[in-house]
């Protein structure tokens, strides 16, 4: 499978110019890709102003990203502020290239920032099955618990988005690795750049490790589109002739 991985600075609570800039990203990728990878809540910035800027399920954005994989005839995803009977998430969106949506919503809220006074968490782990992979979707702050991201699901591909700040970077490098070796599986990294409202500043570090924590990517710190192509047979063929998943510890989340 070949993944763009789009790493940007955002316009903090523009929605509409945000959409403008990725559009114009999306539209300079010259081969063809498969899943087109965007930051988290990548139409506004992180921000906790979520009742001016949250949209419902057929707002413009989701529409905008179903119109782009249709067009394209390439899944999409990122995250955006949904708001759903009167409440408030930060959803990861995976859009089919038939327009058909399957989403995530942020369990682990950063509460450091307040996010989880403003945001109602997930409870639920979303595998998403897309051209014969098994791709599990996370968002941020999620990379700190291992546990909600092991691999009971035989899952081929951990998949993270974020607003991660320069400050914490070489955490946001460490787990990535531990992640990818620990699940035996491909994780990508997708983060922005730039300075937000809040006088944060990030540094991207979007990067690609294999299932033995390899670079695919390594982390890259300047705006783009970086293109990485993943094997699935090599994985599998690893994971049997390892077979560490084997021994892995049974355990049940209770909420």
């Amino acid at each position: 499978m070949k993944i763009a991985l789009i790493q940007s600075d955002l316009y903090w609570e523009d929605i509409a110019k945000n959409r403008s800039h990725f559009n114009e990203q999306i539209n300079s990728i010259q081969q063809k890709v498969d899943l087109i990878v965007l930051p988290e809540m990548f139409s506004t910035g992180f921000t906790m102003n979520a009742s001016a800027v949250a949209e419902t399920m057929q707002g413009e954005t989701i529409l905008w990203m179903q119109s782009v994989a249709k067009e394209k005839n390439v899944a999409i995803t990122g995250s955006l502020i949904v708001t759903e009977k009167a409440q408030y998430y930060n959803r990861m969106l995976f859009v089919f290239p038939s327009g058909e949506i399957q989403y995530y919503n942020k369990r682990h809220l950063f509460s450091l920032a307040g996010e989880d006074k403003f945001y109602t968490k997930g409870t639920q782990k979303t595998i998403i099955d897309y051209l014969g992979w098994k791709i599990c979707l996370q968002i941020c702050y999620d990379l700190r618990f291992p546990v909600f991201a092991r691999n009971t699901e035989n899952y081929d591909l951990l998949l993270y988005v974020a607003n991660w700040p320069k400050v914490r970077t070489n955490a946001w490098d460490a787990l990535l690795k531990a992640r990818a070796i620990e699940n035996m599986t491909y994780v990508l990294g997708v983060n922005r750049i730039g300075v937000d409202a809040n006088n944060y500043e990030y540094i991207g570090h979007s990067q690609a490790i294999d299932f033995l924590g390899h670079f695919l990517l390594e982390p890259q710190e300047q705006e783009g589109v970086f293109i990485v192509e993943l094997d699935k047979k090599t994985m599998l063929e690893t994971r049997q002739k390892l077979d560490f998943l084997s021994d892995k510890d049974e355990f049940e989340i209770l909420n």
